[in-house]
Parts: C-alpha cells; sequence; structure tokens
C-alpha cells in the first residue's frame, strides 16, 4: 500500500508515524512545501521572547531523524498543486527549481494545515509587517527584533498567539499595542470573562484598543504609521498580525472534493473525504460541534493528532475507529494569569439558539489556610432543563488548567452539572480545597437547577429602574465604602435578619457580595422570611465591577516619544521637540 500525505505538523506527521507502527510494509511519503516537518507552532511566540532560547528545541522532528526513525520518505520545498482522483495520483512541483512530476496513491491523506488571514488593507504588505505561523516567519520576526530593537510594536488581534506575542514582545522591553475590532479581546471566552483579561493587561501597561480597526499601513522610512478606522495614528517600529486563520482547502475544491460552509474540507465520522480513497485531518477540515452539532473548524494542535492516529488506523484496519469531534478545549498564558475555555460559549449557544444558564463563581486555587492562595474565577454554562454541561471558562492564577480539564471530561462524557459536584480530586492544601472550584461551580449550578437560588447577570442589574429594583448590598461596611453598585444599599449578612424591615417587599429584591457566596445566605434567609422576588448576583461585585468599568487601554503612550537617540521621553504631546 502507497500512501501519500500532505503536509506535516500536528497532523500529518502524526498520521505517517502511526502508519509506520501499524504498517511495517507500506510505502509513506510526506510532502512539506516548507522547511519543517514537525514544529513545535504553540512555542513560537516563547521562542521570539527569548523564553524558549534554542531554536532547535522548537522542531521535534527533522526529515532525516523521521526517516530514521521510520523509514519512511520525507520531501521538503515540495507542493502538491493537483490532485487526479481518476488516475489517482498528485502533481508535485519541486519548488526549488521548478521542476514538476507526478505520484501514485492508493490512499492519500489532505493535511494542508491553515494560513494566516491577510484581508486587502493597503500597505499590509509593506516591511515591517509580519504573520506568525511558521518557522521561516518566526525567523523573520527574531531576526527583525533582535537587530533593530524596536521601541514599539502594534499588535493586530487578540486572540491567543497576539496575546502571547504581546507578553513576549513586552518582556523584551517593547511598547505594545493591541488593536481588536471586537468589543473584547479573546472571542473564545464570553465578555465578563474577557473583561478581567482587560483588567490584567492595564497592570502590564499594554495600551490596547478595543472596537477599532486598521484602516491602512503607511510606511514612513523605518516607521510605520497604522491608521486606524477611529481616526487615530500609531507609529509603530514593527506589526504583528494576528487576525486569525483560514483552512487551506484549496487544493481539495479544485479536486472536486466537498468543501463546507466553513471553508473547511469535509470528511465524515472516518475523517474521510467524499472520495473514499482520500482522508483529511488538522486545521483544514470542517466537522460538526459535538454540542451544538452545527459544522466547526478546530485549530488546535491536539485534536489534529488525534485526527491523524484515527486516519491511520482508518487507512489500514478499514473504517473501524470513529471521530467525535472536539469541544474546542484551550488554555492561555497572559503576562501573570491563565486563560482557558472548553465545550460552548454563550454567545455560540445564542447563535446556535440553544438554551442555556450561566453561574459564575470565584473560588481559591487552594485551601485559604496554606500559604500562596490566589483567586480563580469560572463560569459554568449548563442546559435549565437537564443540567447537561455545555462549557466552562476559567481565568486564574494557579490551578486553571486542571479545572478546566476536568470540565472538558466531564462535558466529552455527556455529564452533567450534577457530575460536577461529584468529582473526586486529589486534595491537599497546596493543591485544592476540600471542596474544589469545580465542586463549587457544580454546587451553584444545581442550586439553580433546583430553584433554590435564581441568579441574575451583570447587565440586567447594569442601570437598573431603582424604583423597580432593590440592591442590597450583603458586604462588611468597610468593603461597602470601598465601592458599590450605583445605588445599593448596606445591609451587612450578620445585620440582615434584625433589618428586614428595611428590605422592600414591593420590589424585585437583588443580594450581592463580593463574589456571590454571603448573598446565597442572604437571599435564603429572605425567601424564608416571606420574601418572594429575590435574585443573587451571579459573580457578585468583582464580576459586575470587572464589566462595568472602562475596558480599553487607550492612549496611555501618548506622553512618549522616542528622541533621535532611541531613548524614550516623556512630556506633553503638544509640545514635543521636532
Amino acid at each position: 500500500m502507497k500512501v501519500l500525505i500532505v503536509g506535516g505538523v500536528a497532523g500529518g506527521a502524526t498520521t505517517a508515524a502511526r502508519l509506520r507502527r501499524i504498517d511495517e510494509h507500506a510505502e509513506i511519503i510526506i510532502f512539506e512545501r516548507g522547511d519543517h516537518i514537525s514544529y513545535a507552532n504553540c512555542g513560537l511566540p516563547y521562542y521570539i521572547g527569548g523564553v524558549i532560547e534554542n531554536r532547535d528545541d522548537l522542531f521535534v522532528q527533522t526529515p532525516e531523524s523521521f526517516f530514521n526513525n521510520y523509514r519512511l520518505e520525507v520531501r521538503t520545498r515540495e507542493e502538491i498543486t493537483r490532485i487526479d482522483r481518476e488516475q489517482k495520483h498528485v502533481h508535485v512541483t519541486r519548488l526549488d527549481t521548478g521542476e514538476d512530476y507526478t505520484e501514485s496513491y492508493d490512499k492519500l491523506v489532505l493535511s494542508p494545515g491553515a494560513e494566516p488571514f491577510k484581508p486587502p488593507i493597503e500597505g499590509i504588505n509593506s516591511d515591517g509587517i509580519f504573520t506568525l505561523r511558521s518557522g521561516p516567519e518566526t525567523d523573520a520576526i527574531k531576526e527583525f527584533v533582535d537587530r533593530r530593537q524596536p521601541k514599539r510594536a502594534v499588535i493586530v488581534g487578540a486572540g491567543f498567539i497576539g496575546l502571547e506575542m504581546a507578553e513576549n514582545l513586552h518582556d523584551r522591553g517593547v511598547f505594545v499595542t493591541i488593536v481588536e475590532m471586537a468589543q473584547q479581546v479573546m472571542n473564545v471566552v464570553d465578555f465578563e470573562m474577557a473583561a478581567m483579561v482587560h483588567q490584567h493587561l492595564k497592570t502590564k501597561d499594554v495600551e490596547f484598543y478595543l472596537r477599532d480597526g486598521v484602516a491602512r499601513f503607511h510606511k514612513d522610512g523605518d516607521s510605520i504609521d497604522v491608521h486606524l478606522k477611529s481616526g487615530r495614528t500609531i507609529t509603530a517600529d514593527m506589526v504583528i498580525l494576528s487576525i486569525g486563520v483560514r483552512p487551506e482547502s484549496t487544493l481539495a475544491r479544485d479536486a472536486s472534493l466537498e468543501v463546507g460552509q466553513t471553508g473547511g474540507i469535509t470528511v465524515n465520522e472516518y475523517l474521510q473525504t467524499t472520495d473514499e480513497d482520500i482522508y483529511a485531518c488538522g486545521d483544514a477540515i470542517e466537522f460538526p460541534n459535538p454540542i451544538t452539532h452545527r459544522p466547526t473548524i478546530t485549530y488546535l494542535a491536539g485534536p489534529a493528532n488525534k485526527q491523524g492516529r484515527i486516519v491511520a488506523n482508518n487507512i489500514v484496519f478499514g473504517n473501524s475507529h470513529k471521530y467525535s469531534g472536539a469541544i474546542q478545549t484551550a488554555v492561555a498564558k497572559v503576562f501573570d494569569i491563565t486563560v482557558a475555555t472548553t465545550g460552548a460559549s454563550e454567545k455560540v449557544l445564542e447563535t446556535s439558539e440553544m438554551p442555556y444558564r450561566t453561574v459564575i463563581t470565584h473560588a481559591s486555587s487552594h485551601a485559604g489556610y496554606y500559604p500562596g492562595a490566589t483567586a480563580m474565577s469560572i463560569k459554568t454554562i449548563f442546559n435549565p432543563e437537564n443540567g447537561a454541561l455545555y462549557g466552562g471558562q476559567i481565568v486564574g492564577y494557579d490551578g486553571v488548567d486542571k479545572r478546566i480539564d476536568l470540565m472538558a471530561t466531564v462535558i466529552r462524557t455527556g455529564g452533567t452539572v450534577h457530575d460536577l459536584t461529584e468529582i473526586e480530586h486529589a486534595y491537599a492544601p497546596p493543591y485544592s480545597s476540600a471542596k474544589d472550584p469545580v465542586n463549587i461551580a457544580g454546587f451553584v449550578a444545581e442550586n439553580v437547577m433546583e430553584k433554590r437560588t435564581r441568579h441574575i447577570q451583570w447587565h440586567q442589574v447594569m442601570g437598573c429602574d431603582l424604583n423597580e429594583m432593590m440592591l442590597v448590598d450583603v458586604r462588611t461596611p468597610e468593603e461597602y465604602a470601598t465601592g458599590t453598585i450605583e445605588g445599593a444599599v448596606n445591609v451587612p449578612l450578620d445585620e440582615l435578619r434584625d433589618r428586614l424591615d428595611e428590605i422592600s417587599g414591593d420590589k424585585t429584591i437583588v443580594v450581592f457580595c463580593g463574589v456571590g457566596l454571603r448573598a446565597y445566605h442572604a437571599e435564603r434567609v429572605l425567601l424564608q422570611h416571606g420574601f418572594i422576588d429575590v435574585f443573587n448576583l451571579s459573580g457578585g461585585y468583582i464580576t459586575f465591577e470587572n464589566a462595568t468599568q472602562k475596558q480599553g487601554n487607550e492612549d496611555i503612550y501618548a506622553r512618549h516619544y522616542i528622541g533621535k537617540d532611541d531613548n524614550i521621553y516623556e512630556t506633553d504631546p503638544g509640545s514635543r521637540p521636532s
């Protein structure tokens, strides 16, 4: 059997390695139009930032090591330009010489990946404007930063890669400005969770503009003027484009293979395309999301590796292994905090017209009496009828990754919020509490389902009519004095039973504390004393404050200018020397 594989990295390289392990005699050839067969894509920003010092550490396999380990052929700098499905061969171009030839196959695997999206913006191809997706692009950025020592960089797009690049350039002493068209960074999480990231970016003096985009770029000597749609102009030494990626499906489309509505290659549950002898995996395929059942592309290394293994199994053993889809579990380090998500977000469920309920909880990373405990915020999204867990989002400092993995496991096994309450976790004071933050998220969601508590979200309280709604802050007077929701009255939890006559029974009552726990106690007291229309503010004042304060961090470098001597000076913008 002869198998040709288009593309290496996660999907293609995994397919090839698995094929060899289960079929010693198959003829396997990988075609890679780049120089590298397998590299750590997710580590690229950290090499640029100097966290990963050795460039070779990024390259997991070389063509030589792949041949030595697996006795298969790797042809780099060769691009498959056309598939002849009737003759079962491909047309190949050797990029270094321009020579064309054909290669036959019994089975063909498409793992072409995705390419950075570059919209038709004036000046976008100017020197000093980079994308980050491959080894050569990484080398170009690293060389530019090392040689030019840029003072200011603009990053267009605030997804995972954009924020990781912001951190790594910032750590190298570069003033970083992020420009994002959406109302928030990291669109994979919901707004109130992203709001915590916004506030953290502010503490790092990262300038960022939300709800704004690039109108054009203008190269001016060694500088680049970034003209925004709002009319602002930012002058930078370099620009990183992190606007997004799109699947490399042109080869499949030209071969009349079915391409789905997302632009990804359509595959069945065996990862087979509409041609039974052609399989596909990785960033280029479209597959139904297990939660929404809508076609989705998953741009993540973990699913691509798993798909490659399934493809190899099905080629060798027949279509015996099914792919069940990916629930988009991801995690990212953003300066000092960690942001993680799994399953479907609130935004995705709204688009899919699926009913859902959410709760926001705050807990500590480990036992509070053991030194070093830090805060963790969890958003739990679930079906209000049967409690099926739809999604989870977490922002915190320590232990975020293991909590999101717990939630992902429950989603993957079709579990519910009740399962969260029963998760058995390893407990010792340095690592967790007897009731883990994930257990607590389950307890709160379960209480909502069983109508022991009614939650109201921050946006439903913001700007409410105080003639119809009474806001009761049950924190201590000292906490209340540091800031509260406008119009709220302070009735500390310890005094609530003695001050029930101050609570208006003819209004909707919203009780809140810092995180929601004391407010739940207050809600239970009020309900059992005859008050009926009582709600708990989900996530408490912490969530409300983060979500309602100013989100952007504009013009923080307005007082800075770079002199001819390359020093950075601070002065009134209107009186800068010429």
